[in-house]
């Protein structure tokens, strides 16, 4: 049975080519255990870990299914130079335990806001990844106060082949096929085993958004994939379409990885949109 950061690192890999390299630093990058700012907030029943870079106006980053902190560092020091940044890991990820039996995007995106209130934060810009996207878009939606403005890559609002890459949904329904297995053999399975089958059946099983709902949306909002995510390029401008106020980019030759594979592209795009006013583009503007 593959462990969790293995599922996490094939997907990488099949989704936007090599990017070994990338993953390297990862491993080796002291964001995710940097003595020097890490810390955990007591919140909703679990200790969540979160570090904190530079100054400025607040700017909150979400990893995916499986990951943590470490996913940003090709981020992380590129915002924090004129951004407060703020990256944790989610429940039952990286160093963020959680030993209950249930997990959430809605809980995640509950526990975000309860690190913000934890902050004393009131509103900051949001950049959800994969998973990330989905919290970031449940926490606009549950905590609309607190998101200025949201950019997300690679989300999706349902776990169906109307939004996930057949071949993708078979490779993780067959993970969790494994994990699952394997939990009714090891007797008693160990709390690695049982956290990992957790935060594997939200991947299969979860969410479950109307795309109705994003009609509450009201901040500006970029949407982001690659032109060969592993999210289909027409649920993600389902998504686009359902909220008032968004962009969208779809990315040329990109798989799901896009903040690592197109790292400087991604990165400015990602500064232009929060620094800038969001457009309304609208009868005639639509010629320029």
């Amino acid at each position: 049975m593959p462990p969790l950061r293995f599922l996490l690192l094939t997907i990488l890999l099949f989704a936007s080519g090599s990017v070994y390299s990338q993953i390297a630093e990862m491993d080796t990058t002291i964001y995710g255990r940097n003595t020097a700012t890490g810390k955990y907030a007591s919140i909703r029943g679990f200790k969540m870990y979160y570090e904190t870079y530079g100054k400025g106006e607040p700017l909150l980053l979400i990893h995916g299914n499986g990951a943590s902190i470490s996913s940003f560092v090709l981020q992380i020091p590129y915002f924090a130079k004129n951004y407060q940044v703020i990256v944790a890991d989610s429940r039952a990820q990286g160093k963020s335990v959680d030993t209950s039996d249930s997990l959430s995007y809605e809980m995640m995106a509950d526990d975000l806001n309860a690190l913000l209130d934890t902050l004393h934060l009131k509103s900051v810009n949001v950049f959800g990844w994969s998973d990330g996207g989905i919290n970031a878009l449940l926490l606009s939606l549950r905590h609309p106060d607190k998101v200025k403005k949201l950019a997300l890559t690679g989300a999706n609002l349902r776990p169906d082949t109307t939004a996930v890459d057949p071949q993708v949904y078979s490779m993780a329904m067959g993970w969790n096929r494994q994990i699952q297995d394997s939990l009714k053999l090891m007797k008693p399975p160990s709390a690695q085993l049982k956290n990992t089958a957790k935060v594997m059946h939200l991947l299969s099983y979860q969410p479950n958004i109307p795309a109705s709902a994003l009609h509450k949306i009201n901040c500006p909002v970029l949407v982001i994939a690659g032109d060969h995510d592993v999210i289909k390029n027409s649920h993600t401008l389902e998504i686009a379409e359902n909220i008032p106020n968004s962009y969208l980019w779809i990315i040329p030759n990109a798989g799901h990885a896009t903040p690592i594979y197109k790292k400087d592209w991604f990165n400015n795009t990602l500064s232009d949109f929060f620094k800038k006013p969001y457009r309304k583009i609208e009868g005639e503007a639509r010629f320029n």
